[in-house]
């Protein structure tokens, strides 16, 4: 019987990816019992280290699925209102009609107007569309910056709303911003009497049986591990190395360190109703169209956002970055077939005069090697 699997086409596609410029990745890739894993490339420049498909990575906002996971899990419990006011739980942190409009949803799925406070914690970063006034000196001015989520979260409330709480008819209803995610986490806390990192890792990470996956407390990844580098759109040049960074700046909104495997199962379990309630899988699967960071419109759940894949069905899933790594992590509806990928640089695409971020072969090869993970 022929595999699923076109491991020979998997081994290229990853190959070509690292061919393109990609320092290093790594992958895996599951159709029901068959496995492959696949990496190419270095860990580290310098030494010239390979990269290998078991090492431990920061995976950025997938952290958010994780968190919206534990969120539903209150609201299973009657301690959390899915579509209760925000203010009733933090009125000190959204006060006023802020608070009265924005929704425990509305966090969930990007739709509540809240700011991104990332521009006012990295003065010289902008976001997009304007690019082109940026500049990374932030980003070491805050290696081992420990914020305060508190003051984070005030600077997103404090900025202009970038909409209306749930949108308006018609419109793009949604912002993507981590000042949603951390407001939630201190919903968790507040309702568990429990910092949000510990209730998520013994109710979603453990209950998971992830081995290989924490939400860090300190700037280091233990274990094996790739550099991470940046290149912030060509203005770090050649990229640094940031895998040492406190992740104060994100929390559990972007903080995870984990596997492709462990991405890969956490997701199987997801899908099969067994971290959350059916019903409450369901609500994280009901999407509104947000915003990206990189100004592109995307349909949005409740930590979770779908791909179609031509033949395949939906995936399911989330991306992430932070700065010099990142990964996506998509499993299909039914749950036989799953991808994970994980990446050590980012930011790879130059800008044009008007600050636009140009095309890159890196580009191509990683919607190649996504095509032939998902469907072949």
């Amino acid at each position: 019987m022929k595999s699923p699997l076109d491991c020979a086409a998997l081994n290229a596609a990853i190959e070509n990816v690292h061919r393109a410029g990609m320092p290093g990745l790594f992958a895996e890739v599951r159709d029901s019992d068959q496995v492959w894993r696949g990496a190419a490339g270095v860990a580290d420049v310098v030494t010239g280290r390979p990269v290998t498909a078991d090492m431990r990575h920061r995976v950025g906002s997938i952290t958010k699925t994780f968190t919206a996971a534990a969120v539903l899990q209150q609201v299973e419990s009657g301690r959390i209102g899915l579509d209760a006011p925000i203010g009733r739980y933090l009125p000190k942190l959204v006060p006023g009609e802020r608070g009265d409009a924005i929704t425990v949803r509305m966090l969930l799925n990007h739709t509540s107007g809240l700011a991104e406070y990332l521009p006012y914690a990295y003065p010289s970063l902008k976001a997009y569309p304007a690019l082109a006034d940026t500049g990374p000196q932030s980003l070491d001015d805050h290696r081992l910056t420990r914020f305060d989520p508190a003051d984070l979260i005030e600077m997103g409330v404090t900025a202009p709303a970038v909409g209306t709480p749930g949108g308006t008819p018609g419109g793009t209803p949604g912002v993507y911003s981590n000042t949603n995610y951390l407001l939630l986490a201190h919903l968790l806390e507040q309702v568990t009497g429990t910092p949000a990192e510990r209730y998520i890792t013994r109710n979603v990470i453990e209950r998971a049986g992830l081995r290989d996956t924490e939400l860090p407390t300190g700037p280091y990844v233990d274990g094996p591990h790739s550099q991470l580098y940046e290149a912030w759109f060509g203005m770090i040049d050649p990229p640094r190395d940031y895998s040492v960074y406190d992740m104060s700046w994100v929390g559990p909104s972007a903080s995870l360190i984990s596997t492709v495997t462990d991405l890969n199962h956490f997701f199987g379990m997801l899908l099969a109703g067994e971290i959350v309630s059916p019903s409450s899988l369901a609500q994280m699967q009901r999407t509104v169209p947000v915003v990206s960071q990189e100004g592109r419109t995307i349909d949005y759940g409740l930590g979770l956002h779908p791909m179609e894949a031509p033949g395949q069905g939906t995936f399911w899933g989330h991306g992430g970055t932070v700065w010099g790594g990142g990964a996506l992590a998509m499993t299909r509806a039914d749950g036989k077939r799953q991808m994970s990928v994980a990446v050590n640089l980012q930011r790879w695409n130059r800008l044009d005069s008007s600050g636009r971020p140009q095309p890159h072969p890196i580009d191509d090869a990683l919607v190649t090697l996504y095509r032939v993970a998902m469907y072949g």
